[in-house]
Order: C-alpha cells, then sequence, then structure tokens
C-alpha cells in the first residue's frame, strides 16, 4: 500500500549546515558566551550529586546488598542539568524537529473518512455472523454494545476454536479494535488537513504520534535532570539525524564519565559488575544522617557537652590546680611546676642569696580533668512482619546508622552492639544493619499457636515462621552482652511496634497469636533480671494499625520494670527522639 505520510522535515533550527551556507549551532553560541571549558567541566560551583546517600537509601528500603549499574545510579540521584552546557542546546533541537514533524502530520490528514470506514468495517463483519442459538443472545448484547471483552468471554466459552463462530468472534474483534484506535486517535490529537487515510495507515500515524508523544516527555524529563538514561534512543534516532544523536551520546559519555569520577571520590567502588558500597561510603552517609538530624534540633539542644567536669578521669583540661595529696602524679603539669619551683628560686635568691634548685611539693601543678564515665547500650531492632506497615524499618535502619555515628565521633569510649529481633533474636554487625529487612508473614489465621523443641537436632530454624516478635530473647542476649561491659552505666534501646509474640521455656519456642499473657510473663521475668543487672530499658513504641492499649500499657510495665521511659514516635523523627535522647541522657551521666 502506498504510503501519504509526509516526507520528514529537513534541518531545523539549531542543526548544523553541512552545506557551508549558513546555519550556527546555538549551543556553540552558549557554550563560548557562558565561558565553560569542556576541558574542565562541569562547573566547579555546582553542587556533586549525592551518590553514596542514594545508594543507602536504596539499600535501606531493599536491602540489597548488590552491586549497582552505571544506569541505576544514575537514576537514583538528581543532577542539576546546567553542569552539562552542551545538555540543553541539544535536547532544545530535538525537541523542536519532534514538535515540528507532529505539526506537520496533523496539518496534513483528516480522519472523518477513515472513522466511516472502520465503523463500515464493523458493520459489514457483524453482518455475515450467525451466531449458534445457545449464544445468540448473548453475542447480540455484545455486538449491540460493541464491548470486546464480552466478545471475548464469549470465544473462551467455544469448546473448538477453529469453529466457524469462534472464528468469525475474531474477525469481530478485530474490526472493533481497529474502530477503538482510529476514534482515540480522533479524540486525542487535533487533525487540520484534507488527506484522507486508510485504517491501517491510521494506526501507523497514531501509533508515530503517541511515539512523538512519548520521546518529548523524555526530553522534558531528562531536561529536568540530566538523566539521558530514560531517552529511547532507538525510537528517536528515528527521527533525528545522525549528528544530532551523536551529539547526544557524547553529553551523555560525559555524564558517566563524571559520575564515575564522583562515586569513586565519595568512597562507591566499582568492579565490572558495576558499583559497590565501601565503607568509606558508610561513614560519608552516616556524617549526612547526623548533619541533618542535629540541623533540626533547636540550638541549645545541640548534643555537645556545656563544660568540663571537674574530677578525677582520664581526659585532660588546660585549667590546672595546686597538687593535693591523693593526686594521681600521671597528671602533674611538668612545665608549669618547673616554671613555679625557678620562680621560687628567683625570690629566695633576693631574700636569701643563691641556693641550689630543687622541686618541692608546693611547687607542683596537676591538670584538671573532665569526667568521661563510659556508656554501653545495646539497640534492639524489630523486623518482625508488621514493621513493614508504613516502611517503619526503613526508619528504624537509619536511626541505626545514625547513632552507630554518633557514637563513634562523639563517644568512642562508649559500646554499641545491635540486635535483629524477629521470631528469634541475633546479633548483627552495623555494616550489615542496612541489608536487613522485616520477615515475610507466612501465616494467615487469624489465631495462631505453635511450638518447637530447638533443642531437638532435627528442627531448623531457617524452617520456622520468621515473622513473629521475641522481645524476651532479644532481652537476653542483651544481658547477656552487657554484662562484660565494664562500666555502670548500661542501657537497652527497644525499638518495636506491639505486643510480643514469641517465647523461650527452656529450649522450647512458642509462637502464639495474637499475644497470650504467658509471653509477656516471661518477657517481664526477663526484664526484671535486666534491672537486677542495672540494665535500663528504653522503648521507642512504633505506630501501628492495629495497637491497642494495651501495648501501651505492656511497653510502660516493661520500662517501669528498669526504670526506663517509654516514647512514642514514629516516621523520620524516630532517629531525632532516639539520638537526641542519647545525648541527653550522657550529659546526665557526665554531670
Amino acid at each position: 500500500m502506498k504510503s501519504n505520510k509526509p516526507p520528514s522535515a529537513g534541518p531545523s533550527v539549531g542543526a548544523v549546515d553541512e552545506s557551508g551556507s549558513g546555519g550556527i549551532r546555538p549551543g556553540g553560541i552558549v557554550h563560548t558566551y557562558l565561558g565553560y571549558d569542556p576541558k574542565s567541566f562541569p562547573s566547579p560551583t555546582a553542587p556533586a550529586p549525592d551518590l553514596a546517600g542514594a545508594a543507602f537509601e536504596h539499600m535501606l528500603a531493599f536491602g540489597s546488598m548488590r552491586e549497582f549499574t552505571e544506569e541505576e545510579l544514575a537514576n537514583a540521584v538528581r543532577l542539576d542539568p546546567s553542569m552539562f552546557p552542551r545538555l540543553g542546546p541539544s535536547l532544545q533541537a530535538l525537541e523542536a524537529m519532534l514538535r515540528e514533524r507532529r505539526a506537520k502530520i496533523l496539518s496534513t490528514y483528516e480522519t472523518a473518512g477513515v472513522m466511516k470506514e472502520t465503523k463500515r468495517r464493523v458493520r459489514e463483519e457483524r453482518s455475515g455472523i450467525s451466531a449458534p442459538k445457545p449464544f445468540r443472545e448473548a453475542f447480540h448484547k455484545a455486538a449491540d454494545e460493541e464491548q470486546i471483552d464480552a466478545l471475548e468471554r464469549l470465544w473462551y466459552k467455544q469448546g473448538d476454536d477453529s469453529s466457524e463462530f469462534g472464528r468469525a468472534l475474531l474477525g469481530l474483534m478485530q474490526r472493533l479494535g481497529e474502530q477503538y484506535q482510529i476514534d482515540q486517535l480522533a479524540s486525542r490529537y487535533e487533525f487540520t488537513g484534507r488527506t484522507p487515510m486508510e485504517v491501517d495507515e491510521a494506526i501507523e500515524v497514531k501509533e508515530e504520534l503517541e511515539t512523538i508523544d512519548r520521546l518529548l516527555e523524555q526530553l522534558k524529563e531528562a531536561g529536568k535532570n540530566a538523566k539521558l538514561a530514560i531517552i529511547d534512543m532507538d525510537a528517536l534516532s528515528e527521527f533525528a539525524d545522525p549528528d544530532a544523536i551523536e551529539g547526544l551520546n557524547q553529553v551523555q559519555r560525559q555524564i558517566e564519565e563524571y559520575l564515575r569520577a564522583e562515586a569513586q571520590r565519595q568512597g562507591l567502588e566499582q568492579s565490572r559488575r558495576g558499583f559497590s558500597l565501601s565503607p568509606q561510603a558508610y561513614r560519608l552517609f552516616q556524617r549526612k544522617l547526623l548533619s541533618e538530624i542535629f540541623s533540626e534540633m533547636q540550638a541549645a539542644r545541640s548534643g555537645r557537652h556545656t563544660g568540663p567536669i571537674i574530677g578525677e578521669g582520664a581526659v585532660e583540661v588546660q585549667r590546672t590546680k595546686p597538687y593535693e595529696f591523693g593526686d594521681p602524679v600521671a597528671g602533674i603539669d611538668v612545665v608549669q611546676s618547673v616554671a613555679n619551683a625557678a620562680a621560687r628560686r628567683a625570690s629566695q635568691v633576693r631574700a636569701d642569696g643563691p641556693s641550689r634548685a630543687s622541686l618541692s611539693l608546693d611547687d607542683l601543678e596537676i591538670h584538671r580533668t573532665r569526667n568521661s564515665p563510659k556508656c554501653a547500650t545495646t539497640v534492639l531492632m524489630d523486623m518482625s512482619g508488621s514493621m513493614r506497615n508504613g516502611g517503619q524499618y526503613i526508619n528504624c535502619k537509619r536511626m541505626a546508622i545514625a547513632l552507630d555515628g554518633l557514637i563513634r565521633t562523639e563517644y568512642p569510649g562508649d559500646f554499641l552492639a545491635f540486635f535483629e529481633m524477629f521470631t528469634l533474636a541475633r546479633r548483627c554487625r552495623s555494616g550489615d544493619v542496612p541489608a536487613l529487612l522485616p520477615k515475610p508473614v507466612s501465616i494467615f489465621q487469624p489465631v495462631v499457636r505453635l511450638r518447637a523443641d530447638l533443642g531437638d537436632p532435627n528442627i531448623s530454624e531457617a524452617r520456622l515462621p520468621q515473622h513473629f516478635t521475641n522481645i524476651q530473647h532479644a532481652l537476653r542476649l542483651s544481658r547477656q552482652t552487657l554484662a562484660v561491659q565494664d562500666t555502670p552505666n548500661r542501657q537497652v534501646i527497644l525499638i518495636t511496634d506491639g505486643l510480643p509474640t514469641a517465647h523461650f521455656d527452656g529450649s522450647m519456642l512458642y509462637m502464639l497469636y495474637p499475644a497470650d499473657p504467658m509471653t509477656e510473663d516471661a518477657t517481664m521475668r526477663e526484664a526484671r533480671m535486666c534491672a537486677r543487672d542495672g540494665i535500663t530499658i528504653n522503648i521507642f513504641l512504633l505506630p501501628n494499625w492495629n495497637q491497642s492499649s494495651e501495648d501501651v500499657q505492656f511497653a510502660h510495665r516493661l520500662a517501669e520494670s528498669t526504670k526506663g521511659r517509654v516514647f512514642f514516635t514514629g516516621g523520620s523523627d524516630l532517629d531525632q527522639y532516639v539520638l537526641w535522647d542519647y545525648v541527653s541522657q550522657r550529659r546526665k551521666i557526665i554531670r
């Protein structure tokens, strides 16, 4: 069939005139006037994209430790298009070319004739169909209403796909499909031309216009964030000249080179499979979190120590005092003590004449010190099935990373350990926290009463349902961990969204839902043992859709048993609450 589609548009504004008769690329003018040096791009004043943060946010949400491809990393960050001076003119030239092609099509064709043709085909196809008696009424109803889905259900009811009626239904559905597409074409686009179209040709025009609209939207989005990977280059190459495509490919290569260099600077390690997160990137993300958290707090609540506390300790301050019996000899300020002895000898020379230099107890100066007692903390992170609601697990992990960074930078002598809490509990390294995920729910009955003897070698932990909450086991592991820490300041930070639903009785593990008094009693017994060992339990109770007064009352009983506290918070505020509570309590201990 001969096509009446208009020829492709010629060189648009901004394209290079290869004949040499004129035409200058506007991008070159902008490039020159703005003074960009292509060897030192992007602009040194533009802020660098946060690649490490984007990769970590992806890991917090999906728990994936795999490598990121260059395209995934580029899509995860927001780039400033002004950093790449050639990008804007290139995209604008391509947009102008596509819009010109779109306008040419709309001004060439008309759709009234092809709409009449599709309706005629549908009537003709229907008139030739003789429906069997059992399906006659359903067929006429579906055909009158022109419902393809009803005709399709009728076709499935046929026992023989090759029957005459079945083949006729397929033909009618095809004609109705063509009619739908032509009606959609006429309603979506405003044609002003006079050239008629055949049905197949009109469908091709519809596909072309939809491709142009899709490419225009992609170019517009790429102009906002410099993400050229979202552009369908194969489709674009059907409309644009090779030089325009090559110019866009050059910008894409520049962006990729910039992202690779920035990823290396921010600690992302590159291999043949992609980018992976290094310890340097982990620390960078921690510093970013701490900066964001403390910047949102009031200035008076910065978390820094307000001043030195006088007394014996390990941290010396500049101020000194005269030596007193019992002061540590290691704290002697040698320079000031010798200066005192020299001053005393000078006064004796004036009064009594020359004498031998000597150092007495009255000359000794001792450095004043600041008390800096250690704290030992365990963080119990609920990773049961309900923590997936509202993405609470993401906020929990973000808090853990920030708390780890706080202690490393502000209180390096403190002890911190993390525990993952689900049907069981286990300790995890801080580097493993980003990959934690809530356990998938595997039992959906409204009432669950299960038990398993973990002393039986035939029972594997991996085969247990993982989505329950075993606070008792987590408290026991915390108590055993904190008991060996050489400090009286021990605390547990428990982050959960409800009642415990699992506990141990000897080697027997009970999994009970809804929460059973037997599980609560076992958990309270473990809390009292923590109190006996001087361990405080602070609870951060997260909101949940099925939370009740029983959850709140249990949290209060658990915290009061160890003279701890209960905090009601959720969402992105969790990290601020936990970190501020830690630094405020730390300051109370120091005082």
